[in-house]
C-alpha cells in the first residue's frame, strides 16, 4: 500500500476502530474523524504507539460546516484526502409502529445525509486530482432487512444505491466507490443493546452467534480488512460493489 491520506468518519470506536488501526498498520495516513474527539485522540495515539501516523479531528457529519471544516483541517495537517471511509451512524431498536417522525430524521441524518455531506466536500478534490477511493459503511440490514431496525434499514439501503449511483458518475474520473457491509459486530454498541434488551445479555450475543453460520461474531478488524482493499490500490477496477462481511449470515 502507501502513505495515501484517509478519512474516517466514527473512526474512535468499535468498528471506526478497527478500520482506522488497520489502515494505518497498512500505511495510510490516518484521519480518525469522531464526534467524541477524547476518543478519537485514543486512537490516534494507539495508532501512533504502533509506528502508524494519524491525528484525531472533531466531526460531527450532521453539520455541513463541521465536516468541511474538519476536511480543512485534514489537507492542512495531512495533505489531500484520498480515501473517505464513511463509518459514523447510529441506531436504536423499536418497531417500527412505535417510531416518531423526529427519530426517522435523526436516523437518516446520520446515517444517510452524514456520508453524503462528507462525499460531497471531498469527492470533487479527488476527481480534480484523479484519484479516490470511496468506502462507505452500509449493513446487511440495508440487504435483506431486520427487525427492529426499520428505518436504520432503509438509510443503508439507501446508502447502497447511492453509491452505486456516484460510482457510475465518477468511474472515468479515477475515483471508486463501494460498500461494505458488516453483519453482527462484537463492539461496545452491541453489548449496550444486548444489556439493554431486557434479556439476559449472554443468551442474546448467544442467538446471535448461532445464526452466524461461522458460529462467531465480527470482529471490528475483520470488517477492516475488507475496507483495506477497497482503498487499495489493487482495487482500481472494482467500483459500485456491496460486500458482505458476516461470517455467511447474509449470502446475497
Amino acid at each position: 500500500m502507501t502513505n495515501r491520506v484517509a478519512f474516517v468518519t466514527g473512526g474512535a470506536q468499535g468498528i471506526g476502530q478497527g478500520i482506522s488501526e488497520t489502515l494505518a498498520s497498512n500505511g495510510f495516513r490516518v484521519a480518525v474523524a469522531d464526534l467524541n474527539l477524547e476518543a478519537a485522540e485514543a486512537t490516534a495515539k494507539r495508532i501512533a504507539e504502533s509506528g502508524g501516523e494519524a491525528i484525531a479531528v472533531h466531526v460531527d457529519v450532521t453539520d455541513t460546516d463541521s465536516v468541511r471544516g474538519a476536511v480543512k483541517t485534514v489537507a492542512a495537517e495531512l495533505g489531500d484526502i484520498e480515501v473517505v471511509v464513511n463509518n459514523a451512524g447510529w441506531d436504536d431498536f423499536m418497531p417500527f409502529l412505535k417510531t416518531s417522525e423526529d427519530f426517522w430524521d435523526k436516523i437518516l441524518d446520520i446515517n444517510f445525509k452524514g456520508a453524503l455531506r462528507v462525499i460531497h466536500a471531498v469527492v470533487p478534490g479527488m476527481v480534480e486530482r484523479g484519484f479516490g477511493r470511496v468506502i462507505n459503511i452500509g449493513s446487511d440490514a440495508g440487504r435483506v432487512g431486520s427487525s427492529l431496525e426499520a428505518v436504520y434499514s432503509g438509510a443503508k439501503g439507501g446508502i447502497i444505491a447511492f453509491t452505486k449511483t456516484l460510482a457510475r458518475e465518477v468511474a472515468t474520473k479515477g475515483v471508486t466507490a463501494n460498500v461494505v457491509c458488516p453483519g453482527p459486530t462484537d463492539t461496545p454498541a452491541l453489548r449496550k443493546f444486548a444489556d439493554s434488551s431486557g434479556q439476559d445479555a449472554d443468551k442474546v450475543i448467544g442467538g446471535m452467534t448461532r445464526s452466524v453460520p461461522m458460529k462467531r461474531l465480527a470482529q471490528p478488524s475483520d470488517i477492516a480488512v475488507a475496507v483495506a482493499f477497497f482503498a487499495s490500490d489493487a482495487a482500481e477496477y472494482v467500483t459500485g460493489q456491496t460486500l458482505s462481511v458476516s461470517g455467511g449470515l447474509t449470502m446475497a
